[in-house]
């Protein structure tokens, strides 16, 4: 689990807060909010909390206020602006730049059989390159596997905003234990929906129907904005499920 530090933009991070994993070949994953300055600095851009996670050697900086900034290896929803020949071009959020989406780009992919995205298509992706001065690059598959994962274009549905800490919290593989979330676990037991997460702070819903999908929505962005805990997540389900 991930323990906090406040921290301000431009701090260099010292030592003993840097997780040190057991396994020295492990890389420290740098998320949001920080800049790595060779040979071996980090110093924070954002201001918020530092959370640090030793067990997946990880650091980053929360703050739900901020924009998203993209960062290798984050799974975001994207929609498709245009194409070109070998490109399509994604858009992940209103002030960043497109994100370059290759057309072969997904699980066995050939110029036969690749997906056909028009203008407007949601896609479910993985950041594979991203940096101040290029365009972020992204792709519909696991690079360690080349499995799709769940990746690739989103069919029907609804997309919803929610800030970038809840985001964080919905990708957590405990959620309840990590993020204090259950919202999900009490819809999933009366409600039968598909859904997808990116880091951006978007969520693709699926659900039977759309007085279903806007339930579980509702109730994501509900339990975002108020801060709702535990029990208070319990009783915002039931309350919507009985206006169904």
């Amino acid at each position: 689990m991930a323990t906090q530090t406040l921290v301000m933009p431009g701090e260099v991070l010292s030592g003993d807060i840097l997780p040190i994993p057991s396994n020295r070949s492990v890389a420290l994953k740098l998320g949001p909010g920080l800049r790595h300055i060779p040979p071996s600095t980090v110093t924070t851009t954002l201001a918020g909390p530092l959370c640090v996670d030793r067990k997946k050697n990880a650091v980053w900086v929360e703050n739900n206020r901020g924009r998203y900034i993209p960062q290798p290896n984050d799974v975001v929803i994207a929609s498709v602006h245009h194409s070109s020949t070998d490109w399509y071009h994604c858009a992940i959020t209103p002030h960043t730049a497109f994100a370059l989406l290759p057309q072969l780009a997904f699980e066995g992919a050939t110029k036969k059989t690749r997906p056909q995205l028009t203008s407007g298509s949601l896609i479910y992706a993985r950041i594979l390159s991203a940096s101040k001065h290029l365009d972020p690059e992204i792709v519909c598959y696991n690079p360690s596997t080349g499995k799709s994962e769940g990746m690739g274009e989103l069919r029907g549905g609804m997309v919803f905003d929610v800030s970038l800490g809840m985001a964080r919290r919905l990708l957590l593989n405990k959620q309840r234990e990590e993020g204090g979330l259950v919202v999900l676990d009490e819809l999933a037991g009366e409600l039968a929906f598909e859904i997808a997460v990116g880091r951006n702070g978007k969520v693709w819903v699926k659900a039977d129907g759309v007085k279903a999908t806007l339930v579980v929505g509702k109730a994501l962005q509900d339990t975002d904005r108020d801060a709702l805990g535990v029990n208070e997540q319990k009783r915002l389900v039931k309350k919507l499920l009985r206006q169904t």
